[in-house]
Parts: structure tokens; sequence; C-alpha cells
């Protein structure tokens, strides 16, 4: 029998170069399951996304879906796409079976918590301000280049993790400090700045949201001092006060003490995001 993708729409194309299609899997021209490609928004048209890739549940466990991850593969090569991105739900422990046997290596984690009615206090001695218009120009070139490098040390080329940090902070700061539902604050030892946290919002799903955690830097000669972990229980207090339940972050793969802290104060892993070199 052979597993096939067949267009079950037009080609969607933007002015920037972007594509996206969703694709019918079909075994001897019969539909057995779907897939959504598309490149990746802030990446250029050089990244691949394949999401939404599902097999019907009388066709399962017959190779389908590696089947149509491969095909996928080739559509995206066609598209002069040199790399492939997908993020799998965390418990879905036979996808994340398949991701590795395809040669899918982890990027990245997306992580959440449920923020207490109370959060607890911040530690003595800690205090915090709003970021001034004369720090947001530095600190936001500072968090720009930390950003696209996060991304070229696993393997995103240059152009790309730049183009990605660029156009985050273009969506996500377009009125800077006075985008609505964004914040970055400071957090002072003796009145000095030792660490700063930018927080805002984000849609889950449709119709669901949280508060989330954009960006959080302590400086280099701060470190291990517990001054993360003072940001992490400001994030809390700062999504509270904005009404919100739920917060989330992204973290690295590799980042070992941070998401050791994410664990310890109650995040748990949503989504494993991985990609693969497709030339």
């Amino acid at each position: 029998m052979t597993t096939t993708l067949r267009p079950a729409e037009p080609l969607q194309q933007t002015p920037d170069g972007g594509r996206s299609r969703t694709y019918d899997v079909c075994v001897n021209s019969r539909r057995v399951g779907s897939v959504h490609l598309s490149t990746a928004p802030g990446f250029g048209a050089g990244a691949g996304v394949i999401s939404r890739l599902g097999i019907d549940e009388p066709d399962r466990g017959r190779g389908r879906a590696t089947v149509a991850a491969l095909a996928s593969e080739e559509v995206l090569r066609g598209w002069g796409c040199v790399q492939v991105q997908i993020s799998v739900p965390a418990d879905a422990a036979p996808a994340l079976r398949m991701a590795r046997s395809l040669g899918y290596t982890e990027r990245s984690r997306n992580m959440l918590k449920e923020v207490p009615a109370e959060p607890p206090p911040l530690p003595e001695g800690v205090e915090v301000r709003p970021m001034t218009e004369a720090e947001f120009a530095a600190w936001q070139t500072r968090a720009q280049d930390a950003y696209a490098q996060s991304w070229i040390d696993r393997g995103v080329p240059e152009d790309q993790a730049r183009a990605k940090a660029e156009s985050s902070h273009r969506t996500l700061l377009p009125e800077g400090l006075a985008t609505p539902g964004a914040a970055i604050h400071l957090i002072l030892r003796d009145g000095r700045p030792v660490g700063r946290l930018w927080t805002g919002r984000t849609e889950l799903e449709p119709g669901r949201w949280a508060a989330y955690v954009y960006d959080i830097e302590v400086d280099e000669g701060q470190r291990g001092h517990g001054y993360g972990r003072a940001l992490m229980l400001l994030a809390e207090r700062v999504a509270r006060e904005a009404g919100e339940t739920l917060l989330g972050l992204h973290v690295f793969a590799g980042n070992t003490p941070a998401i050791r802290l994410y664990e310890s104060l109650g995040y748990r892993a949503t989504n494993v995001n991985s990609a693969k070199d497709l030339r």
C-alpha cells in the first residue's frame, strides 16, 4: 500500500514569501488523516513547519504517520526549506518516539503553571520598579541579540535567528513600553538593578489566554543568588494583578538550571519543540 499526500486546499501565500497548505494523508487514494504544512512565522521562508499531523483511529499503528512525516519533509524541501520544525504535546509518548526516530532534535519546551491566588512574597531586600524609557533601548538591543544567539546555538542559520528575534520584538512590543498588556520590570538589590523581567499575554489555544514570561535576565555577576527565582515570583504577582490564572514560558533545551527552577516552582511541560535539518 502506498501512503501519499494530496492537497486539500489551494496553496496559501503571503507577500513576504510565506506558504501554507493542508494535505490529506491517503493510502491508495483513501483518506486516512491530514497534515498542515507551512513556513515558520518569524524565521523566514527557509524554515518549514509540520503541524496537526493526525491519522484516523482505524489506521493508526501501521506507520502511516511516519510515512506522512517523511512525505511532508519532501514537500517542504520543494518549497526551498532547509530546516523543519515540529511541536509535540509533552504527554504524547508515541509521537515523541517517532520524532526521535526520524532524526528530530529537541530545541525547547513550552511550560505552564496555575498561578496561586496569593503568590509567594518576594525575598526580603529585593525591590521592584518598572523599566524606564531611557533603559528600554539598550535592553531591547541586548535582549534581541541574546535571543538570536540562543537559536544560532541550536543550529538555526544566523539570518533566520536574527529575523526571528526582530520579528518577535516587533510583534510583541509594537509600542515599546506602552504596548498594551506588556510590562518590563527590574528587580533591585541595595538600589542597583540586578535583573529584568518581560511579561505579557499569549493565546494558548483559541479563546484560552495566559500570562507569559517572554524574557528573564539576571546580570552575569549576580547569578546564583536567587534573583532568577525572585523574578519568576514577580511574574506570578504581575499575572495575578492582570487577572490571569495561568502563566506560561518557553525554555531552550540544555538550559538545565532554568528548567530545574521552573519545575521547582510548579511548571509542567506542555509541548516539546524539535527541529531537523533538511539539507
